[in-house]
């Protein structure tokens, strides 16, 4: 028999992933509870865009479901698909709206509720029989959304909207723009008809009662993220990366480590191996700069992120070895500062590899 014309089969049992990501589901619950109340009498809904920021949609509505959460927004048709069977379909909604008629038709077999973000998008869903849909309305942030100009459109009044939305573009900041978008999104209001209306994102809520309407949108607090320091105070850490050492080394003075030996050891000092790297989400911009966590010690990451591999100082935890886990560290706000990623980046980066 020629051996190499024997195929691979899957083993019955396969060998766990060498990485992990472990999702806080109380954090969780508790960033929408929290931002839920911030929202006033206002509802809070929920971004489950890009795979819940990264961290698994179907897993997070569920959770957030369970909470009192009625209200998901994700940004293409894939995505919504994804949570049919999961959350009721007249409870997602499609921030990219209909492309083609074939996107409208589907909106209306599966119930879900397409965002009419211009006037063909709108005559793409009429022409498929219309229905509840919701309608964005660009104020100033000049990305999706119906302009200002084109709310007089005749096809506009023969929508059946539920909610209307607009975007803020710097809620993060203390911009006169955020006044502004609240301004002309009051006005739109009274020129469309409509049940409801939604325009805050995470720190959106932070910028009080005017901002908030009938629903708010938050994203990335919800998963850890810290938007405005208002928030601070109110969010939990939600998704914490871990990954085994694969290798223990003894390094003596003088020894360099990783591509270009950009780190070179001054003294005697032992460095674990850990299965992560750039190709896992953990950046280049990491080496020399981040660290990992294991029983209560800070790991500094050593010389270069390679693809597959990071480095670590293993001097302060004598007790880790190979076969152990260890946790990035990871709580976002602190992360993005020192990394130079957004706090989304750090989140929607995280590859493949980890299991969600």
């Amino acid at each position: 028999m020629d051996r190499r014309a024997i195929s691979l089969t899957m083993p019955a049992d396969l060998p766990p992933p060498g990485m992990r990501l472990t999702l806080d589901h109380d954090a969780l619950i508790a960033n929408w509870q929290a931002l839920d109340r911030l929202s006033g009498t206002a509802s809070a809904g929920a971004a489950v865009k890009a795979d819940a920021y990264g961290l698994g949609a179907k897993r997070v509505a569920r959770l957030l479901q369970q909470a009192g959460c009625a209200d998901f927004f994700v940004a293409h048709w894939s995505e919504a698909a994804d949570l049919i069977g999961v959350v009721a379909p007249g409870q997602v909604a499609v921030l990219h709206g209909p492309l083609s008629a074939a996107d409208a038709a589907f909106a209306r077999d599966t119930g879900l509720i397409p965002v009419i973000n211009s006037l063909h998008q709108a005559r793409l869903w009429q022409a498929a029989g219309g229905g509840l849909c919701h309608l964005m309305v660009d104020t100033g942030i000049n990305r999706l959304g119906l302009p200002l100009a084109e709310l007089g459109d005749p096809i506009v009044a023969g929508l059946q909207i539920d909610l209307l939305l607009s975007h803020l573009a710097s809620a993060d900041e203390d911009s006169g723009l955020n006044p502004l978008q609240r301004d002309r999104w009051i006005e739109v209001r009274s020129q469309i008809v409509h049940r409801r209306a939604s325009l805050a994102n995470s720190a959106g809520i932070a910028l009080g009662k005017s901002y908030h309407g009938d629903l708010t949108r938050p994203g990335i607090a919800l998963y850890g993220g810290v938007p405005c320091a208002a928030l601070g105070p109110h969010i939990r850490q939600v998704a914490r990366p871990e990954a085994q050492v694969i290798q223990v080394r003894e390094l003596q003075p003088g020894d360099s480590i990783g591509y270009n030996a950009t780190f070179t050891a001054q003294a005697p000092m032992r460095v674990g191996v850990v299965g992560i790297g750039y190709a896992d989400g953990y950046l280049r911009c990491w080496s020399g700069k981040g660290a990992m966590l294991a029983g209560g010690a800070r790991l500094p990451v050593l010389g270069r992120v390679s693809m597959d591999m990071t480095v670590i100082d293993l001097v302060a935890a004598s007790a880790v070895g190979e076969g152990d886990w260890v946790a990035l560290d990871y709580a976002l706000p602190e992360a993005a500062a020192l990394s130079g990623l957004s706090q989304y980046e750090l989140l929607t980066g995280l590859g493949r590899r980890f299991p969600r």
